[in-house]
């Protein structure tokens, strides 16, 4: 375990370097200018010269990357371009209400997506069957920014059963996770009724049913149990999915976690914060795919990690 664990975490170090890499490049030769947003449209060249290379952005971009990665293994990640504060800051003033809303997204997901991926599966090749799984492909397609502005027209508008936006109360967080687990929710949906019809098709399914068993314990201490695991993994993976469509329901909800930190710092091309976001997102996704790889093995004991 501890040498799994070991190699799982120089890969992910690994991995975290290449995204770095990356987005410093695709930031490197952006066509905007980050001195000019800083500086404004009135400022002399002298002026904007002065300031690019006080941010050293006047240096190579390898020196630039080099003194990034410096910065970055002492726990520096700089200082944003315009609100004159640390990146560290401004990100862990914001995380824990973009934690909350990820895991109240990944609540409403399982909570519609489960259920329905096992009623589906229950009535393989049924009309019902085929209603779900139609359904499940439509609310993985939507566009993101309109179901957050349908919900919000009709539930917060129209109803007035939710505040249209803010943060703070239960009531502010009905919307945002319902628009993020709704369009997850397709993705969990499809894969239980994949899994739980290869598992209802086992020969211990068999034998259980041969034994006398009733269809309610077949399917929840037998069936479920199993075909649950490839949910386990999905969840890790789902951190990643979820990182991307924060910041547009983030954005449209006025919900002020980091997603909105880095759609109002990409408007800005405070890029100090958007390396920032970008590297705490991927360790998210690293974390979480870690996380499930070792909860499978104490789901199911035939799971062994190599």
């Amino acid at each position: 375990m501890a040498v799994y664990i070991l190699r799982r975490l120089v890969q992910s170090a690994l991995i975290l370097l290449g995204v770095s890499f990356i987005t410093f490049v695709l930031l490197y030769v952006l066509p905007a200018d980050p001195v000019r947003q800083i500086a404004g449209r009135s400022a002399t060249a002298a002026t904007v010269e002065s300031i690019r290379q006080q941010l050293g952005l006047d240096q190579p971009f390898l020196i630039q990357y080099g003194n990034y990665l410096l910065n970055l293994v002492q726990g520096d990640f700089g200082r944003s371009y315009l609100q004159k504060t640390e990146v560290a800051q401004l990100i862990a003033s914001r995380l824990p209400a973009t934690l909350l809303l990820l895991v109240a997204a990944i609540a409403c997901e399982l909570l519609i997506g489960l259920p329905l991926g096992i009623v589906a599966a229950l009535n393989r090749g049924k009309a019902l069957d085929n209603g779900l799984m139609l359904t499940s492909f439509l609310t993985v397609s939507a566009p993101q920014f309109v179901v957050a502005l349908l919900l919000l027209f009709v539930f917060a508008v129209k109803l007035g059963w939710f505040p249209i936006g803010g943060y703070g109360t239960f009531a502010h967080i009905v919307l945002p996770a319902l628009t993020l687990g709704i369009l997850g929710s397709g993705w969990y949906s499809r894969i239980m009724r994949s899994s739980m019809v290869d598992v209802l098709r086992a020969d211990f399914i068999r034998t259980a049913r041969a034994k006398g068993l009733g269809r309610s314990k077949v399917i929840l201490g037998h069936a479920l149990p199993n075909a649950i695991l490839p949910i386990i993994a999905m969840i890790g993976i789902d951190i990643g999915i979820f990182m991307s469509g924060i910041v547009v329901v983030e954005s449209v909800f006025g919900w002020p976690g980091i997603g909105q930190l880095a759609w109002q710092a990409i408007q800005r091309v405070d890029i100090p914060i958007i390396m920032g976001v970008t590297l705490v997102s991927a360790c998210g996704i690293v974390l979480g795919n870690l996380i499930a790889d070792l909860i499978s093995p104490l789901i199911d004991p035939r799971i062994k990690l190599r």
